[in-house]
């Protein structure tokens, strides 16, 4: 799992349609920080999201009970944000929600398109402690068009391929001037990522599409910043950022398709006796 967001996101989905106990979310949220802390980013927001004021409050299941009170339909009305600088699709627009997500590089909405309803966005504010903000959206935008899973599982085989190509191509150094092998840094970082698990309702194939994408991640991750890594010279490092922009950008599509997919099969497949 690559960030909170998308825990909350395919947690709380499958929470909401019947597919996951309320204790199950909790216990995800809590292998990123032991402490949420929910606050609202306005008085708005508050009456939005059920709290009595502006002030933080403690515990994963304030949440949890914020969420369901923007989702009354079970599920069907929370999705994944991953904007990027030069890709903000998803977002409303000239929002406070939007500019904090886009800090963030992620978010999450919860709420029917077209109606009022909130955005939560994750801060780190400590080694324990994680602060969720809520904002309250008069209007949530029309989601984009998810591609296929056939088509991001396609996509995350050939990202897979092109960065490793990348990585190997350029050429790395590390502080005393020596060639690195990244290969132990990407096995630690998608070791963190698999720390993180999916709900066992989700379909075999979006888990295969996520945990490549997390692989991606990974090798990207490394060959930006990775255990010291540096390109060997400022062409090398130009032609690192312009390579790995759009594996980035396919990391991205690829998670939000997965996510999407996965919380219609849940949606449709809701059990009938409901939560």
């Amino acid at each position: 799992m690559s960030s909170p967001s998308l825990t909350v996101t395919v947690w709380a989905g499958s929470w909401l349609s019947g597919h996951a106990a309320a204790d199950d979310v909790i216990d995800a949220l809590h292998e990123w920080a032991p402490m949420h802390l929910v606050a609202a980013h306005t008085e708005d927001a508050a009456a939005a999201a059920g709290l009595s004021g502006t002030r933080p409050v403690n515990g994963a299941a304030v949440l949890l009970t914020t969420i369901r009170r923007a989702d009354p339909a079970g599920g069907s009305g929370i999705r994944l944000v991953l904007p990027a600088a030069g890709d903000v699709h998803g977002l409303p627009a000239g929002t406070e929600f939007a500019a904090a997500a886009l800090t963030a590089r992620e978010g999450v909405l919860v709420g029917a398109p077209g109606t009022p309803g909130i955005g939560l966005v994750p801060t780190v504010e400590g080694p324990d402690v994680l602060r969720w903000t809520v904002f309250a959206l008069p209007i949530l935008p029309e989601p984009p068009a998810p591609p296929g899973l056939g088509e991001a599982e396609f996509t995350m085989r050939e990202a897979v391929r092109d960065a490793a190509s990348t990585l190997t191509e350029i050429h790395t150094v590390d502080s005393n001037g020596r060639r690195t092998d990244p290969r132990a840094a990407i096995a630690e970082k998608v070791a963190e990522y698999a720390q993180h698990r999916y709900p066992e309702a989700l379909p075999p194939r979006a888990v295969r599409i996520l945990e490549s994408a997390d692989q991606v991640a990974a090798i990207l991750t490394v060959a930006v910043a990775g255990e010291g890594l540096q390109a060997g010279s400022a062409s090398a490092a130009a032609a690192r950022e312009d390579a790995l922009r759009p594996l980035w950008a396919a990391v991205r599509v690829a998670r939000l398709g997965a996510v999407t997919a996965t919380l219609g099969a849940l949606d449709r497949r809701r059990p009938a006796t409901g939560n």
